[in-house]
């Protein structure tokens, strides 16, 4: 496996490999299982002849200023060897003044899908994430992208962005990998207590409550909700409630009573200094 860190190296290589399917797969370090699957799924993806590249890159224009930025795990080394065991062939892991230059003055906004969910208490977030995303589709010209569904405000945002812009890159969404217990995988678990860490499946638990509940014909979205907030109350009571919201799938507006459209339960919790997210999307 090939590691840049330039952008220069990795324009050459791109040359190298014109003829080639490309897959990226972005992420910001610190890799577990779940990063993994990523780079497996676009190693199926890519076929025998095709080329898989992860891309390493903490990106501050979407940490907040009382965010984590500084104490973000950087681990480059054992990242390239889970990237290699996955199947990539090229890490791309620049340097922030590599990638931004100091009197950088363009971002891109998202005007609708950032209002709510995450980005209601993180302004300016996926802001960050759409100039860093399209930096990267610009750079590795891919031709497929692969992102997880756990983040799944950014995922349906990256599709609308790619819409939008037109860009030329078709986004694949894989499903959450989850610890034995059901807790979402997240480079943020290692930052739990053990206490904190025993009561976090809990947010996993308050989806597939409400899962139940509208499989058995709940279609209240207030109803629903109440029951998420029920099981946290009751097994986890560590956590403080960022939201717990039913949306629509695509453009993710509150509904108030669910129908034959698709729908996504979302919800983010605190623990400690810890903030984790889980979604789920409701199915008959």
């Amino acid at each position: 496996m090939i590691l840049l860190q330039t952008i220069a190296q990795l324009r050459e290589w791109r040359r190298s490999v014109r003829q080639n399917r490309v897959v990226l797969v972005p992420t910001m370090g610190a890799l577990h299982h779940g990063h993994q699957e990523l780079v497996r799924a676009a190693r199926r993806i890519a076929g025998p002849d095709g080329l898989v590249v992860a891309t390493v890159f903490v990106n501050p224009l979407q940490f907040g200023p009382a965010e984590d930025f500084g104490r973000y795990p950087r681990e480059l080394e054992a990242d390239c060897e889970k990237c290699a065991a996955a199947g990539a062939d090229l890490v791309f892991a620049p340097a922030v003044e590599e990638v931004y230059a100091p009197d950088r003055s363009i971002i891109i906004l998202e005007q609708s899908l950032s209002s709510l969910l995450c980005g209601a208490s993180r302004p300016g977030h996926f802001d960050g994430v759409c100039t860093v995303v399209t930096k990267l589709f610009n750079l590795v010209q891919p031709h497929d992208s692969i992102f997880g569904q756990k983040d799944y405000q950014q995922l349906a945002i990256i599709r609308r962005m790619v819409r939008d812009l037109n860009v030329p890159v078709h986004i694949i969404g894989i499903p959450t990998v989850r610890e034995p217990d059901g807790l979402a995988m997240s480079s943020r678990n290692r930052y739990l207590t053990a206490e904190e860490r025993q009561q976090a499946p809990a947010l996993h638990a308050a989806l597939q409550r409400a899962q139940r509940q509208f499989s058995k014909g709940e279609t209240s979205a207030s109803a629903l909700r109440q029951s998420v907030l029920t099981t946290l109350a009751e097994t986890a009571p560590l956590a403080r409630l960022d939201y717990a919201e039913i949306v629509q799938a695509e453009t993710l507006q509150p509904l108030t009573e669910l129908g034959t459209e698709p729908a996504v339960i979302a919800l983010a919790a605190i623990f400690g200094k810890t903030r984790l997210i889980d979604n789920h999307e409701l199915k008959r």
